[in-house]
């Protein structure tokens, strides 16, 4: 012997939204768009797009720069350091410098601590 059995909707509690039903699709009409498909990955391509061009591309260029700058530090050149002291190259060794500041007055620094190479023609 078969019951049929109904489906109970509870009564809807006060201050809460009402659930809403929906009509199953009817044929041959499109279903909803997806809000992760294709409109939203154009947009976010683009944006990684412009923060590439705008803020990665130009600070690996300065990188390249500065690396190059301080693999070209030669004997004789003028430069300042990153704290501000000028001198010129004494001795080049791998990853050291030693800069002369005064007469008879020489200082070792890192390589890295190189922030500017002077020109020549560019007077004290």
């Amino acid at each position: 012997m078969d019951i049929p059995t109904a489906t109970v909707i509870p009564p809807a509690l006060p201050g809460l939204p009402q659930a809403e039903t929906q009509a199953p699709p009817k044929e041959g009409a499109k279903p909803a768009p997806s809000p992760f498909g294709g409109g939203f990955l154009v947009p976010m391509l683009l944006i990684v797009g412009i923060f590439y061009f705008v803020l990665i591309r130009p600070e690996k260029r300065k990188q390249k720069d500065r690396e190059a700058l301080l693999q070209s530090i030669k004997k004789g050149d003028r430069v300042m350091t990153s704290s501000g002291m000028f001198g010129s190259v004494a001795q080049v060794q791998e990853d050291v410098i030693t800069l002369q500041v005064a007469d008879g007055v020489r200082i070792r620094f890192s390589r890295a601590a190189i922030q500017n190479v002077i020109d020549k023609d560019e007077k004290d």
